[in-house]
């Protein structure tokens, strides 16, 4: 009897305050888990020569996979403090990329908006991926390559060509919901400047941007301007206090069972033309349509067409294979991307775009658990080498390549 009352006792004084914690406490768990198998995919011989075709490839991705943490606490008078840490989830174990590796932050918000600090995906970012309708942003259907050279966690400073950009060190602002209407703008600090002399040319990188959207019922319409600004390094030769730029505008409309959503958008970066070192601009556009549909039950389908357009600017005279150099010869360039995969842009000249097309059948098991199976096709231009998602090393300018894969996708 003695034994029970002093477990009862124990209890009370050590167990009351965890129940107490527990009911009070306001951290959640959520997260996405993706997993995508290219069953088959058709790759292009890298020169065209004996001995450089490359083997059908079949590969697993896990992109958009994350699991976090997020709160909320009301402090009173309408203000709230909350935070998020959300983190990589590759269940294939390939890329562990650490805490808080994804969208994660400290804020506090009220009736003035939402201020928060932290690794967070840019205004423009979150503008231009909900008109992005029919294909995914990475992975084998993936749109953001063509679309926006890239789409992945960066640095300040790094990364040069991505416009959809999780960004590192960035103060963020969302004004409140005004009938359907808000703005978003973000800026970094400055964090590569702490080791440079004030005297250099580029030392103090930036990245500036801004985004506003509507969404009232079936319509949805954003718009969205970035700027990078030093972003080359102090050693290039490109113009002091480089400026990049780039802006978005898109709309999608749902319609009974049937979404149909599209965009546009345009990137500028300051490069230098000629021995005599007079600044130019390398220009890109692209451009994407979509539609998701469900048909009935849990039965739907997906499509989408995506371009890249032509490379504008100075270097046209390149050759164009395997290059990522831009400019007449090595006396005037600038380092636009790599060889291929993310990041890559083509030297400037004619038949440097490229079309992407997708098309997926979906089934929907619930609304966190859904199931995909689909193609996806790459044709470029004469003189670009664009890949798909996944897929890895150079190409002999004017490839194409297609490839078939499935994927399953739940939500908690």
């Amino acid at each position: 009897m003695q034994k029970k009352l002093l477990a009862v006792a124990l209890t009370s004084v050590f167990g009351a305050p965890a129940v107490a914690l527990a009911q009070s406490s306001t951290v959640q768990v959520f997260g996405t888990l993706y997993v995508e198998y290219t069953v088959h995919a058709n790759q292009p011989d890298v020169t065209g020569l004996p001995g450089s075709a490359r083997s059908n490839a079949d590969f697993i991705q896990t992109p958009g996979s994350e699991i976090g943490f997020k709160g909320e606490e009301k402090l009173g008078g309408g203000l709230s403090a909350w935070f998020q840490c959300a983190s990589t989830a590759d269940v294939r174990g390939d890329s562990q990329n650490g805490w808080c590796s994804r969208n994660s932050a400290v804020g506090l918000k009220g009736g003035f908006g939402n201020v928060f600090v932290g690794v967070w995906d840019t205004p423009f970012k979150r503008t231009v991926s909900p008109t992005a309708v029919g294909g995914n942003d990475t992975g084998i259907w993936g749109t953001a390559f063509l679309l926006l050279a890239d789409s992945t966690t960066d640095a300040v400073g790094g990364n040069r060509l991505s416009f959809k950009r999780r960004q590192k060190d960035s103060i963020n602002y969302d004004s409140p919901n005004f009938g359907g209407f808000q703005v978003m703008a973000a800026f970094t600090s400055s964090q590569p400047s702490t080791a440079t002399l004030a005297s250099a040319s580029n030392a103090k990188p930036r990245v500036y941007s801004l985004g506003t959207q509507y969404s009232a019922g079936p319509l949805y319409v954003s718009a969205g301007f970035e700027r990078h600004t030093n972003f080359q390094s102090a050693a290039a030769l490109t113009p002091a206090d480089t400026k990049d730029n780039a802006w978005h505008i898109g709309a999608a409309y749902t319609w009974g069972p049937v979404r149909v959503g599209g965009q546009y958008t345009k990137q500028k970066f300051d490069a230098v033309a000629g021995a005599g070192g007079a600044s130019a601009d390398i220009r890109v556009s692209a451009w994407h349509v979509g539609v998701d549909w469900k048909i009935v039950g849990p039965h739907g389908l997906r499509a989408s067409f995506t371009q890249a357009r032509d490379v504008r600017g100075p270097g046209a005279a390149i050759a164009p294979a395997l290059t990522n150099i831009v400019g007449p010869g090595s006396a005037s360039s600038l380092a636009i991307g790599n060889a291929s995969g993310p990041g890559y842009r083509p030297a400037p000249g004619g038949d440097t775009g490229a079309n992407l097309a997708t098309l997926r059948y979906v089934y929907t098991f619930s609304k966190r658990t859904e199931f995909t199976a689909g193609y996806a096709r790459l044709d470029n231009d004469t003189n670009a080498g664009y890949r798909l998602g996944g897929l890895g090393g150079a190409v002999r300018a004017g490839s194409n390549e297609d490839a078939w894969a499935v994927g399953i996708r739940h939500t908690f």
